[in-house]
Formats: C-alpha cells, structure tokens, sequence
C-alpha cells in the first residue's frame, strides 16, 4: 500500500455519498493484508459486488472481505441480521469452495431480522407513497428492526438457540391489531431453529473477541456498509438509512476505541449514483443519465431498482471527510466516464442550481489500467483537481471491476 501504514490495528473503509460507491472491491483487495475484516452496522440492505476471475460475488450481509480464507469476519452489535439472507450467502460461498462457518463471528449484542419486519417497511412505505413522502427504502424491514431496537423490543442473536414463541406471539398479535399484519409464527420460528443448528456456535461477544484480536497485534479492516449521506444523523434526512453510516457510527457498532482507527478510507465514485427519494443536485436525465447507468451498471446489486445518475459533487465529499477524516479517497469506476465528450465535477450551489467545472474527456478506454502515468492527461487532471480541491490524496483510482484492475498510487 504505496504512501500508506498498517502499522496500526484497525483502518476503515467508508462510502462517502449515497452509497454503492464500490466499497466491496477495495476491502477485497485491502482484505489480504488483515487478520479480522469487520462489518458493524446495517442489514441485507447493503450490497457489495466482487468479480474474481470473471465470477461476481454479491454480499448482503457478509463483509466482501470474506473471499480471503485467511481472514476472521465479524458481524458487529450495530447490525440487523436477516437469518435466511445470511443463510443463503453462506451455502453460495459454500458453492464457490468457501467455508466460512469455522472463521464466523456474529456479535450477540446484533439484533434478528424478522420477515414481518419487511412486512411493516413494506405498509410503511405504501403508506408513505400514497401521501408522495415515500423514502424509497429497499423494503428489507432495516427502518422497523431498527426501531424495535430504539424501543428496547427487539431479539438479540443471544437468544437465537431460545423458544421464541411467546415473544412472536405477543408481536403477531399486536401487529395484527395496529398494521392488519398477519405473521407466520411457524416460519419465523423453523427460521430461527434452522439458523441455531448452523451458526448458533458462531455467536460470541465480538466487542471482548476484537479487544483480544487486536492484543495480539492482529490487524482489524472495518467495512463500511451504506455511506455517509445516507447517515441517520449527517445524511440527507429524512431521505437515509436508520444507522449510522459513518467511521464513528462503524466504531460504535463494533465496540471499537477511536484511536484504535489509523486510517479512514473515503470511496467515491467518479460521477455519483443515488436510489429512492431525496435531493440529488448533480443528477442528470436523459441521454447522459442513460449512458452512465448503462456503461456503470447502475442497478442495484440488492434491489435491482435502476440507480439515479450524475455528477460528481465535491462538497459532498468535503462533508463526507470532515465528519469521517478521511486520510485518502478511492476514485472508483473512472472507466464508466471513457466515452464522455465532457466530464462536469459540481463544485458549489448557485440558486437552487448545482455550479460546475468542466473537464475535457479522454475518449479512450482506461479501463484495466494499474498505472497513474498511463492515464490520459485529461483523466489524470481530473484526479489532480480532486486532491486540490479536497486536500486529501487519491490513493486508489478504480478502472474496471476485476480485483486487479486498480490503481495505487
């Protein structure tokens, strides 16, 4: 890692827009040199795409940095877990030849995600439709296991090998009376009991197993899941997600110490994407919009809902490292921008009205490239303005979805 440490214990690896940045092939890449790789908060909402030699892995739950058989992986306290997702990540790394059930951790401390969870994100948001205020959730019930979490009502992991019965029971009836929702108590609970004879020994107190590891001088990567303008508390509210996405929000759902933290690395992505509702003052429509989706795959790895498409925005990303303190970025999907005539970076608020820069474009692929002086000088200055503008180095410049096909400077 050119102009890099490890030295320290712990580095973190953050989005730093609206997520989908490509956070999951830099912990990839990143994984081979730590011990522990770390997701702290979030639940199948979050997707991350890995493609290795020509085969895509996509990652709900588990941290991307799971493909390297050497690494522990953690599921932090911060997270809410949907059993049959974890489940079914499992079995499809089982299919590739990658066992991770003896390298799993799971915090006791996370909470379960329940399928009528979804049931009540999925009324909510209805509901929220009908009057045009609808957010545009991903419908996995992350707001509801998240607020039953507030309200002190959730199941922890703690208690998945437990007869939850009673506890489902007493919850089918009141969502019966306050939603018309009718739960199936039976298959909630066969999931439950499945998911204890698979991973219930996976189960452990990750805030005592990190202090360990890390004694030890193991070295710890967090993931970052979601990104920071998705944040519950510094995100474009009420247009977010319910966790928070931030370094300090990853800390806290890891039970982690702040100076344990060398590193923070900001991801973003060379234009910007954004899914559901909410503000997006660099977006743009029609052919361009069209273009960039198309040439990026902008479609949710999760969801598949088409990503809305646009500029970079630096204020974005000076918010982003202010709250975080980034000490790099990753620039990622730099190739998706080849074929642009004309490259706009938002640089300001005019009126309403995003103000930008322009860029000339390259017109030539860059695509595969692992060297910055093999750039085209246009694509090069528009690193360069990055860093000026930011007053953090880019480290790491994305130019195709390989695990090889990245830049380190």
């Amino acid at each position: 890692m050119s102009g890099t440490s490890l030295a320290s214990s712990a580095v973190a690896v953050i989005g730093t827009q609206w997520g989908d940045e490509g956070k999951g092939k830099i912990i990839d890449m990143l994984a081979e040199k730590f011990d522990v790789i770390a997701r702290a908060c979030g639940g199948a909402n979050a997707g991350h795409t890995i493609v290795v030699n020509g085969v895509k892995h996509v990652f709900r739950l588990l941290p991307s940095g799971c493909l390297h058989a050497h690494a522990e992986i953690v599921l932090g306290s911060g997270m809410v877990i949907h059993l049959p997702t974890l489940l079914e990540e499992i079995e499809l790394l089982k299919a590739a030849g990658i066992d991770i059930i003896p390298r799993l951790r799971i915090s006791h401390e996370a909470h379960i995600l329940f399928d009528f969870h979804k049931l009540i994100d999925g009324a909510n948001e209805d509901d929220k439709t009908k009057t045009g205020k609808g957010i545009g959730t991903t419908r996995r019930g992350i707001g509801p296991a998240y607020c039953d979490k507030a309200a002190r009502t959730g199941i922890r992991m703690e208690r998945v090998s437990e007869d939850l019965r009673g506890d489902l029971s007493e919850r089918a009836a009141l969502l019966k009376r306050t939603h018309g929702i009718d739960v199936d108590i039976e298959a909630e609970l066969q999931s439950v009991t499945h998911a204890a004879k698979l991973i219930g020994s996976c189960v452990t107190d990750t805030v005592t197993l990190l202090a360990d590891r890390r004694k030890s001088d193991k070295k710890v990567l967090i993931e970052g899941a979601q990104a920071t303008m998705l944040d519950i508390d510094h995100g474009t509210y009420p247009y977010v997600t319910s966790s928070a996405t931030t370094v300090a929000g990853a800390l806290q759902g890891l039970g982690l110490p702040p100076q344990c933290v060398s590193q923070v690395i900001g991801v973003a992505k060379a234009y910007c994407t954004r899914v559901g509702s909410g503000d997006f003052l660099t977006e743009v429509s029609g052919a361009t919009g069209d273009r960039l989706r198309e040439r990026g795959g902008e479609y949710g790895s999760v969801t598949k809902r088409p990503r809305r498409c646009g500029w970079l925005h630096l204020p974005d990303l000076k918010r982003s490292a202010m709250i975080n303190g980034c000490t790099c970025w990753n620039i990622t999907k730099l190739d998706v921008l080849d074929t642009e005539e004309m490259i706009f970076v938002g640089v300001g608020e005019y009126q309403g009205k995003a103000t930008y820069k322009e860029f000339s474009g390259w017109k030539c692929s860059t695509a595969g490239m692992t060297a910055f002086d093999d750039l085209p000088m246009e694509a090069q200055k528009l690193i360069l303005f990055i860093e000026q503008e930011t007053g953090i180095p880019v480290r790491y410049i994305g130019t195709g979805q390989g695990r090889g096909e990245m830049i380190v400077r």
